[in-house]
């Protein structure tokens, strides 16, 4: 079986954490031992891999995939974002109307004003948040999440229609994170969120129905149960991006199937439902690094992944 080599992105990312880990313990960083503090206490109940925590993660790939250099090199040349630059939360009054983002308006209310209390850029508090949720999480990768600081503000809104949704081919969903500078495996390998997770709006019959039948825990049986054809709709009948699941209480996107079974995915999607734990959380924790860099200049940001707990 053959796996995806390393980007130039991916290089590029290594060899700035390894230069500017011994920064980790300086003053820069410490400010988020007090965002971490209030954070874990107040939004995320004590440290709990609840509902906060899942909206958490799901923002961060929101912000993040917010960037198209297909757009910037077009012509006539079009503004294609900034990636993970907390534009969602700035300019919160454009990008919550877009689709895509739809019942993201509580965590990013949350998110802004831990952000503005602490004095800390909206790019960084949305990443800092998902990786620290992923250290609430059982099954997480044995390291930390890293956790790369110093973004500057969002300059405008990114443009609509840079997400992917659960209704898409997988030919557009690996177009766009290719665009963005995601490969086909590493979509995959950020679907492990999926198995803590649950839905709100796809399915207004059942809202805040897993998408994992054991969910809050960070496991390959999410990849493996996505693999086991469906037979019932979870609520009242179909929605746009519902696919039949095998169980009842569980839910399922129709674009994890599709991805689940596309030529271009299914040897890597098969390879995370039993290459074990370990192996899946590893892959997880490096695209979710990779990811939270898209749009960024690694140059002018500093190591505080010191600060993110070590997940359970």
């Amino acid at each position: 079986m053959k796996f995806s080599t390393l980007s130039t992105f991916s290089l590029v990312y290594i060899t700035t954490v390894a230069t500017t880990a011994a920064s980790s313990s300086n003053g820069q960083c410490a400010v988020w031992y007090k965002v971490l503090n209030d954070i874990q206490t107040n939004l995320f109940e004590g440290g709990k891999c609840g509902d906060d925590a899942h909206d958490a993660l799901r923002l961060s790939f929101h912000d993040a995939i917010g960037y198209s250099p297909k757009m910037f090199n077009s012509k006539p040349p079009q503004f294609g974002g900034n990636g993970a630059d907390g534009s969602l939360i700035k300019f919160a009054s454009t990008e919550l109307n877009y689709h895509a983002n739809n019942g993201l308006e509580e965590i990013v209310g949350d998110l802004r004003n831990l952000a503005d209390k602490y004095k800390v850029s909206y790019g960084d508090i949305i990443q800092f948040a998902a990786a620290v949720s992923v250290g609430n999480c059982q099954g997480g990768p044995s390291s930390r999440v890293p956790f790369m600081a110093g973004r500057p503000d969002a300059t405008q809104a990114a443009p609509d229609l840079l997400v992917p949704e659960p209704f898409d081919s997988v030919e557009k969903m690996l177009a766009r994170v290719g665009d963005a500078g995601l490969s086909p495996e590493e979509l995959v390998d950020l679907l492990a969120s999926h198995s803590v997770g649950d839905q709100e709006h796809i399915d207004p019959s059942i809202p805040g129905t897993p998408f994992d039948t054991t969910p809050s825990i960070l496991d390959t049986k999410f990849y493996r149960d996505t693999l086991v054809p469906g037979h019932i709709w979870p609520g009242d009948g179909q929605y746009t991006g519902e696919a039949k699941s095998p169980t009842p209480g569980q839910f399922r996107l129709q674009s994890d199937v599709a991805l689940a079974f596309h030529p271009r995915t299914i040897l890597h999607w098969i390879s995370l439902a039993l290459g074990g734990q370990d192996r899946m959380a590893s892959r997880f924790a490096t695209a979710m690094g990779k990811m939270a860099l898209l749009g960024q200049n690694p140059k002018i940001l500093y190591d505080c992944s010191a600060v993110i707990p070590v997940p359970k």
